[in-house]
């Protein structure tokens, strides 16, 4: 077998390389933070994952540290392993087109062991959003299709896995710790 080159391992796409600087399609997708701002972290992102909710401080800090300079977005990738992520995406897509897309995902995200139906009808009322406009959205095939697109586009990125961050194109993977981001923040402001 000396010379012969050894087989690739099959272990599905490529992710994506943090060396390159990719384009992510952000213009319908909820922004948090100054939508000017200097700095995107677009945040590849699954209601389901114990990671993604894990990240969720340092990203609160990350908004706290730099203010203005940086705005986070949000992109749909409820992946298979989690079958209960499609109805919280729904949940959060529907309160999206109603102005509080924050606000459910917080609410999600703090109660992540009760990803039903149910649970989001009530916070849709806490929240106070047209319940039958809600509910008409979260059974939508365009609600669908939204959630659909980011998952593609994640694909097609090579992200297999969430939560996955892109900051300025930068690919960035996983719950890393808030030093994670600062290094690649800080390194996209010098740039100017």
């Amino acid at each position: 077998a000396a010379g012969r080159p050894l087989p690739q391992r099959a272990e599905g796409p490529p992710t994506p390389d943090p060396s390159k600087r990719y384009v992510v399609e952000t213009s319908s997708a909820p922004i948090r933070g100054n939508k000017d701002a200097q700095i995107t972290i677009v945040a590849f992102s699954d209601f389901q994952c114990p990671f993604c909710s894990r990240v969720n401080p340092t990203l609160a800090q990350i908004n706290d540290a730099y203010k203005d300079k940086v705005k986070v977005v949000f992109k749909h990738l409820p992946l298979r392993i989690h079958p209960d992520a499609p109805a919280a995406h729904a949940a959060a897509e529907a309160a999206h087109r109603q102005g509080k897309f924050w606000e459910m995902h917080d609410k999600i995200f703090a109660n992540q062991r009760e990803l039903k139906p149910e649970k989001f009808r009530e916070y849709a009322r806490e929240l106070g959003l047209d319940l039958a406009q809600f509910e008409k959205d979260v059974a939508s095939p365009d609600v669908k299709k939204r959630i659909d697109a980011d998952s593609e586009e994640a694909a097609k990125l090579g992200v297999s896995g969430t939560p996955a961050f892109f900051i300025n194109g930068k690919f960035l993977s996983g719950a890393q710790p808030v030093e994670a981001f600062k290094k690649m923040i800080d390194e996209e402001l010098a740039k100017g």
